[in-house]
């Protein structure tokens, strides 16, 4: 790859809007402080195109500032992961969590080999109760995918949900989601969110919602269980899965979050594939439509 060639393609993700790059990399908006973001670096502060990190005295501007002072990696590998994770391009490189040790980080933009946690049934009855006491959902949705092994808990108590590929359904990574008091998500190493996904769906349905997580897609399911939930694990407009679904005839809506972030991700999503239609939830995501029932 040229220098030219690196910069055409910084060019088009460096404008991403920093609300979008902090969500995918799992940071809460301040309820009282719009412009503060909790983040796995600490407290930001964002305005526009610039983002400040008070604590650290680091600033910058444009999202690949921003992922690059996240998640500690080079120029290279924020600008592939950027690409992969909105669809923009079609290099695929994982971005280690900050759970993620320093050997384990992708060298040279290549991508590292999945290495999904451990199970650890000892803290599943702790995982449980987060998801149905916290967030509400039904026992009788989670017990399927304890069974299948599409969710578990790993050794740190955080809930794996598995993402799958194929009619083998292959393990291709994972969603991890903290169930502790600190608001916590990531990714398995090694995970290719363009190769498959987490779902959860009624056989022989038809209709597909695509969701921002794997909470927020069995959410969704439990409020209509007549369709299958699948979740993109961020806001990628056009993974690779994607055209499979539409080539097989599925009705597929957009449920991104109702948020500027999630209606920009969808008409993306809209403008490559027409005959998607946006469904926005009644609340800022399924989850939070779902407590408030």
């Amino acid at each position: 790859m040229t220098g030219n060639d690196l910069r055409q393609r910084a060019a088009v993700v460096r404008e991403v809007p920093l609300e979008t790059v902090l969500l995918l990399r799992g940071a809460v908006r301040d309820r009282r402080d719009k412009s503060k973001w909790h983040t796995e670096q600490g407290p930001l502060s964002v305005s526009g195109a610039k983002f400040m990190n008070w604590h650290c005295h680091q600033g910058g501007g444009g999202a690949i500032d921003l992922l690059m002072h996240l998640v500690k990696v080079d120029f290279r590998t924020a600008v592939a992961w950027l690409e992969q994770c909105l669809g923009v391009g079609r290099v695929a490189v994982a971005v280690p969590s900050e759970r993620t040790s320093h050997h384990e980080r992708p060298a040279g933009g290549r991508p590292i080999s999945l290495q999904l946690p451990v199970r650890d049934d000892r803290l599943l009855n702790r995982v449980t109760q987060y998801l149905t006491r916290r967030r509400h959902l039904r026992s009788t949705l989670l017990e399927p995918l304890l069974q299948s092994g599409k969710l578990y808990a790993d050794s740190r108590g955080n809930a794996v949900f598995v993402l799958l590929a194929g009619k083998s359904q292959r393990p291709v990574g994972a969603e991890l989601r903290g169930t502790g008091p600190r608001v916590w998500r990531g990714m398995a190493p090694g995970t290719r969110k363009d190769w498959g996904y987490f779902w959860i769906g009624t056989k022989g349905a038809r209709h597909i919602v695509l969701c921002e997580s794997a909470i927020d897609a069995i959410s969704c399911f439990q409020m209509r269980p007549e369709r299958i939930c699948i979740s993109t694990s961020g806001v990628p407009a056009d993974p690779l899965w994607l055209r499979g679904l539409i080539a097989h005839g599925y009705e597929i809506q957009c449920g991104f979050d109702a948020d500027d972030p999630g209606d920009a991700a969808a008409d993306r999503m809209i403008a490559l594939h027409p005959m998607i239609q946006r469904l926005r939830p009644p609340a800022p995501d399924w989850n939070d439509a779902l407590a408030s029932r």
